[in-house]
């Protein structure tokens, strides 16, 4: 017997016992769709920031709001799916733009940041959603109460600084951000199971939800990088 052979069971390692066949596959949709709005958003992000093609943040953060309550309303079939796809897309797009005021402020720190960044959020959202894919069915959903009120913290907290305009409320709103976006990647994705699981299969919304928490994860990331660099710079001064 060899004690140095070791062989790696491919099929073991994705075998998703607890989720049933139709639910793995309602997520494959999911996240197919999840890997286009990464491209339409870097598309919208480019031309904002490299082309300068876009200005003005609030009112395309408003057609993005626009969009959205837009594909949560129109009925999810068949003769709809091509629409709110197309309507996905320029969700994702409209939100890439969205990132002009982050990223210009990052690469006036350090360019590189933006895609030590990508790879943090990148490793970050897959480890967490293996995580809840791996895990027992419901087993992260009692996060949802937990999730929520700090939403609110952070809300209060962000009213707050507006008054005080305090560096140090401000970081703090930064990692408490990112913590709880992770919180949301197992959240939401024991959710999207529950919800597959059950009959809800319209995996374009499922997609917007886990859109977002990549998007939230991505922008605090590089904002906290870029304050460290910057702050390292100084101090190098």
């Amino acid at each position: 017997m060899n004690v140095f052979e070791r062989n790696i069971n491919l099929d073991a390692v994705f075998k998703f016992s607890q989720i049933s066949h139709s639910t793995q596959l309602h997520l494959k949709n999911v996240y197919s769709s999840l890997a286009v709005c990464m491209f339409a958003a870097a598309a919208g992000a480019y031309t904002r920031v490299v082309l300068r093609l876009f200005q003005g943040g609030v009112i395309f953060g408003l057609a993005s709001l626009g969009l959205m309550a837009w594909l949560a309303m129109m009925p999810h079939n068949a003769e709809t799916e091509r629409k709110r796809l197309a309507i996905l897309v320029g969700f994702a797009f409209l939100n890439g733009i969205g990132l002009g005021p982050t990223l210009d402020f990052v690469i006036a720190v350090n360019p590189s940041i933006i895609v030590t960044a990508f790879m943090g959020t990148s490793l970050i959202f897959i480890c967490f959603t293996l995580s809840a894919l791996y895990a027992k069915r419901r087993s992260y959903l009692f996060l949802g109460g937990t999730l929520m009120s700090g939403l609110s913290i952070l809300f209060l907290t962000s009213l707050l600084n507006a008054f005080f305009g305090s560096v140090v409320l401000f970081k703090a709103h930064l990692y408490l951000g990112l913590l709880l976006m992770c919180g949301f990647v197992l959240f939401d994705t024991q959710l999207i199971i529950e919800k597959a699981e059950n009959g809800d299969k319209d995996y374009v919304w499922h997609c917007v939800d886990l859109f977002l928490d990549f998007i939230t994860i991505f922008r605090k990331l590089m904002v906290i990088l870029a304050l460290n660099d910057r702050d390292k710079k100084k101090e190098k001064k």
